[in-house]
């Protein structure tokens, strides 16, 4: 066995997040749609994007699945609940009607929309972000997940990865996630709740 598995294997975030890819492939597989739709909420640093990442590197049915971060959408700093609302609008609604869904992407430097992108309502789904899970976007999704993790290891990890950009604004950013948590209950709406150290 290499010293890679084994460090893998000991660490409890890796066996969480494994763990949860597992759970969602079998749901993904169980649905039995050609479509699905799968909704990752959970607050930053909670392990979204990589469980996206992962879930799509094994997807569990034939052909592709596409994906839309939220990070993508969120006009700037205070723009948690209207990326939301522009994920429900121009991507959720569409895909469930099967119609084409367009949606701009914000360019975080020039604080402004930039390209457009299309999401093919015939295609799986996953989107990731947070603040996603709502009582508009819920019936809009086959699996919703959330991720439960401790404020001291998400802020951890968000500020490793992004680190100066996003030390500034971390706690701009987490009230709007507690205004989501009073507001919106995210885990009383997800179908799968995944606890990560």
């Amino acid at each position: 066995m290499s010293s890679a598995r084994s460090r893998s294997e000991s660490d409890p975030v890796r066996r969480a997040l494994t763990a949860a890819v597992e759970h969602t492939r079998d749901a993904v597989v169980s649905i039995a749609a050609a479509n699905p739709v799968i909704l990752i909420d959970g607050r930053s640093g909670a392990g979204k994007t990589t469980l996206a990442r992962e879930l799509i590197a094994g997807w569990p049915l034939r052909g592709r699945v596409q994906s839309v971060a939220l990070d993508a959408i969120y006009p700037g700093w205070d723009g948690l609940a209207e990326g939301v609302r522009t994920a429900q609008e121009a991507i959720l609604r569409p895909h469930a009607r099967g119609l084409i869904g367009v949606w701009q992407r914000w360019d975080w430097e020039r604080g402004e929309y930039a390209e457009a992108h299309a999401v093919d309502p015939s295609l799986p789904l996953i989107v990731e972000g947070s603040g996603l899970l709502t009582a508009g976007t819920a019936p809009l999704g086959d699996i919703r997940i959330w991720l439960e993790s401790p404020a001291r290891t998400r802020r951890d990890r968000a500020l490793l990865r992004d680190g100066d950009t996003y030390r500034p604004h971390w706690d701009r950013w987490a009230r709007q996630e507690e205004r989501h948590l009073v507001d919106d209950g995210p885990a009383q709406l997800a179908t799968h709740v995944f606890a990560i150290p």
